[in-house]
């Protein structure tokens, strides 16, 4: 008598070619984006050597390019700030490498520690700050390429410090 329990194997799956999934060069999936930003944030070879701080402006580096997603590293000293904004039609993943920042969106604010990911869908606003007293390093991975960012203007909801609950 034959069941769905008797179903077995035979021989090594891993022969099994139709089973298989090529490994992809690039990501394509939001799964794939963030374990890209993991790999990058964890391999500090990467980036580290390219961190710069500066106190008139927010730094910024592309780091990285592939089909459709490009991959930036930004520093944020005590006090920058990105103003309110969205990133078009690019969806994000936001990954603090070093330091804390804090992200306000009009359902409140959240601090971001080193080793924290924040995923966007395209036309998500948000203001990121660097609201602690040491530098901070962030890397940003957006697909498509950001192409715009939209400055918004702030209002009361977005100002107020409200916690967001997960």
């Amino acid at each position: 008598m034959n069941s769905d329990n008797d179903l077995q194997i035979a021989g090594d799956i891993l022969e099994v070619p139709h089973l298989l999934q090529p490994p992809r060069e690039h990501p394509v999936t939001v799964a794939e984006f963030v374990g890209l930003a993991r790999a990058i944030a964890a391999d500090r070879s990467q980036w580290e050597h390219l961190v710069e701080y500066d106190a008139t402006s927010r730094w910024y580096h592309r780091l990285r390019t592939g089909p459709g997603y490009e991959v930036w590293l930004l520093s944020w000293v005590p006090g920058q700030g990105s103003g309110l904004h969205d990133h078009g039609r690019s969806s994000g993943v936001l990954t603090v490498l070093e330091g804390a920042l804090t992200e306000r969106t009009e359902r409140g604010t959240r601090a971001l520690d080193a080793g924290a990911q924040r995923v966007f869908a395209p036309g998500y606003v948000h203001e990121v700050v660097n609201d602690a007293l040491e530098p901070a390093v962030s890397l940003h991975v957006y697909y498509p390429g950001l192409t715009e960012m939209q400055m918004h203007t702030a209002t009361a909801a977005v100002c107020e410090a409200r916690p967001v609950t997960a």
